[in-house]
């Protein structure tokens, strides 16, 4: 049987960048009159940026200030925090040397998907990158998957999303494709649950193993 295609989240799911994602948001909203709590802006990961920060302002200009201070404290101190989750570089390398077709699909913008991806050395194999640019409608839409699923020329039978946030399983439950929940990211499995995935998984290590049994492979 041909190996499925597998989609990955990247934030929260391949790369820990939570404090960096918090950081730069309280940055962003230092002495505006709105700030969101961690928790809240928790909620959010996983869907745009823009989206997340129109929700605390007026107009579009607002958006872009804060948008602004946000992009500027990201890229100062990206790569003090940003690293990958345990056994995700070994594991990756693994699929990819089986035959696996790889593919992130992320909300956030895509030059900065790619800086991280070639920042912790996991670039080589991700060919295919969908990006907040990439689509109109954004996870929890099933667009951006689609998007994946097309440029790597696979059905959504022959394909799965592993994604830590319910907006990764509900924009792949959508999508038709197997849904696994990963279960070292910022949302809780009960969070998780109620998007209905198909599979969870404790570390990166357990997937090629959900994968050999969900499909067949020996």
């Amino acid at each position: 049987m041909t190996r499925p295609a597998i989609l990955f989240d990247l934030d929260g799911t391949l790369i820990d960048t939570i404090e960096l994602i918090l950081s730069s948001a309280r940055h962003a909203f230092e002495e505006w009159r709105v700030r969101p709590t961690d928790d809240e802006w928790v909620r959010g990961i996983g869907t745009p940026l823009v989206q997340q920060l129109r929700a605390y302002t007026d107009n579009d200009d607002e958006v872009a200030l804060l948008l602004e201070r946000y992009r500027r404290y990201q890229h100062e101190h990206h790569d003090r925090l940003t690293r990958c989750y345990d056994d995700v570089p070994d594991v990756v390398a693994t699929l990819a040397r089986r035959g696996h077709q790889l593919a992130v699909v992320t909300s956030k913008a895509s030059p900065i998907a790619h800086q991280s991806l070639e920042f912790v050395g996991l670039d080589q194999f991700f060919p295919v990158v969908v990006g907040f640019e990439d689509t109109t409608r954004h996870k929890p839409d099933p667009d951006p998957v689609r998007v994946a699923l097309s440029r790597l020329g696979v059905s959504p039978e022959q394909a799965v999303f592993v994604g830590d946030s319910p907006h990764d399983i509900h924009a792949g439950n959508a999508a038709d494709v197997m849904t696994i929940a990963a279960l070292w990211g910022p949302f809780d499995r009960e969070t998780l649950a109620d998007a209905r995935p198909d599979h969870f998984i404790g570390c990166m290590a357990d997937l090629p193993g959900v994968l050999d049994r969900a499909f067949g492979h020996a």
